[in-house]
């Protein structure tokens, strides 16, 4: 089994590489990583191109939903993009919060950043930033964030539960975040799992829906809302080469599956007390 430290490596290496080419090449391949299906069509992201703020040039088709759509944000707030690639949320961001706010973005490789920061310089954005770091501990102060967005981020990171209390940590008191992530629905098929893995490197570190939910509530988080979710269709062309005709049937018309969520939580304006702390006069 690999390592967390193996696993980075791996998403560090293949981001890498995906940063260095265009939107139809990502869009037409599994997740970056090559073509894998003559079915050609993006399997995971949204469009995009009406949103105010859209920049094609940072747009990579690598997303899984669109948060910052749902993202709630307003003029002057301070905004964090996690995984934020060639800039494409930050820029979407950066239109909603003007020119008093402050857009940051945190990726994992040093291509993406660098693509991020060309875009940015080109179009003269001096209120957008991208710092290089590790969202299990981001490189930003405590309470610092109106708002934070990610965008099929979260199921490539080994340490989930590190991201979620790190997004704690840097949300001010009554701040909030909108993520965008891929989700599992009961077991999927024993024959499909290694596909499933290779097809997104975004299957690869998906955890069961109830889960992901449960380890937000479990930080501390309320509110908890999913603002949107939609199936993840597979090409046939690639199950029928791991699974039976039969179940391929039985995933497509089941209750198993892969699923993109936009989830909604908000961290507390005051941190909850525990009623059995010592003088605290509540129990």
């Amino acid at each position: 089994m690999q390592t967390e430290d193996q696993l980075k490596e791996i998403v560090r290496q293949k981001y890498s590489e995906i940063a260095l080419q265009d939107k139809e090449t990502n869009m037409s391949s599994c997740c970056g990583a090559g073509g894998c299906s003559t079915e050609v069509y993006n399997i995971m992201s949204d469009d995009y191109t009406h949103l105010a703020g859209y920049n094609a040039d940072a747009d990579l088709g690598l997303g899984c939903g669109l948060p910052t759509q749902f993202a709630k944000i307003k003029k002057g707030d301070v905004v964090v993009d996690l995984g934020s690639g060639a800039g494409n949320d930050c820029f979407i961001a950066r239109h909603e919060t003007g020119e008093t706010g402050k857009v940051i973005g945190i990726d994992f490789t040093t291509a993406m950043i660098d693509r991020a920061r060309a875009n940015a310089e080109a179009r003269g954005f001096n209120n957008v930033e991208f710092r290089q770091g590790d969202i299990e501990k981001m490189p930003i102060t405590s309470n610092a964030a109106d708002v934070i967005v990610s965008n099929c981020v979260l199921n490539l990171v080994p340490n989930k539960d590190a991201v979620i209390k790190e997004i704690y940590r840097v949300l001010k008191p009554g701040g909030h975040f909108s993520i965008s992530d891929v989700v599992l629905l009961g077991a999927l098929p024993e024959g499909l799992r290694k596909d499933a893995e290779m097809y997104a490197g975004c299957v690869a570190g998906a955890i069961q829906r109830d889960v992901y939910l449960e380890l937000i509530q479990a930080n501390g988080f309320e509110n908890i809302t999913i603002q949107k979710e939609k199936p993840i269709v597979i090409p046939d062309d690639i199950l029928i080469n791991y699974l039976s005709a039969e179940k391929i049937e039985l995933l497509k018309n089941g209750n198993t599956g892969i699923f993109s969520i936009t989830v909604f939580a908000q961290k507390p304006l005051t941190e909850k007390q525990s009623c059995c702390t010592p003088g605290s006069g509540c129990c």
